[in-house]
């Protein structure tokens, strides 16, 4: 058999080769001591250690992965949460500057994004569904209904009329603007509700038309109901 081809050698002094060496296990290499991190790195200004070369800035303890960064220095966990630094939800980082609190929880403010989109609220408006946050257009493609006189996602009780979803807010008479429930009676003018009193309003001839329109409507359904009930 033909010896195997001769590799190329390369020599290496250690901090290159230990660079050589993380990178074909896919792990970092410590800034401080370039050697491999076996274990979970400490991240400090962006850039990994081994943990144990810290002690908390507080207490003196020597530092784990759990540590967390605040102003520049090291802090060990249970030193960090008595000085009550709120940490984000999503990268557990400390948050030095504005919080949002949403969820239970509490988020850098480019953090708190729709759990479809994945775009930051950045102070807008947002829907909350099974734990989770959403935009007005993704809450209402998923789960919403969508009130036909604001437009807006219904949040609260829903009033199903006319064919149509209404913010309990929202369903009022279109003529004076009088709040309505499905205990009152009233009609449907031009998609939309009209009250009894505004409706007695309205002249002899519109009536007419209106009465008509229900007849005709009435009508047509008629047949599928007898159908329905011979099958």
């Amino acid at each position: 058999c033909p010896p195997p081809p001769a590799w190329p050698q390369r020599h290496l002094c250690r901090p290159c080769h230990n660079r050589e060496k993380a990178k074909g296990l896919g792990k970092y290499i410590c800034q401080r001591c370039h050697l491999v991190i076996d274990e979970q790195p400490l991240m400090f200004r962006s850039d990994a250690y081994h943990p144990d070369h810290f002690n908390c800035t507080h207490c003196g303890k020597e530092l784990t992965a759990e540590a967390r960064e605040l102003k520049g220095e090291l802090y060990c966990l249970p030193c960090h949460d008595k000085m009550g630094v709120p940490i984000c939800g999503a990268c557990r980082r400390p948050i030095e500057g504005r919080v949002v609190n949403a969820l239970g929880k509490q988020w850098h403010v480019e953090h708190f994004v729709c759990a479809k989109c994945e775009k930051p609220f950045l102070g807008h408006r947002h829907y909350e569904k099974k734990g989770l946050a959403y935009c007005e257009t993704h809450y209402n493609q998923l789960f919403g209904d969508v009130c036909y006189n604001c437009s807006h996602v219904i949040e609260g009780d829903v009033v199903s009329a006319l064919n149509k979803a209404w913010c309990v807010s929202c369903f009022s008479c279109s003529t004076c603007n009088s709040k309505l429930t499905l205990k009152n009676k009233f009609v449907e003018f031009d998609m939309k509700p009209v009250c009894k009193r505004c409706y007695e309003k309205f002249p002899l001839e519109l009536k007419k038309r209106l009465k008509k329109l229900s007849e005709l409507t009435s009508r047509k359904a008629q047949p599928k109901a007898a159908d329905l009930n011979s099958a």
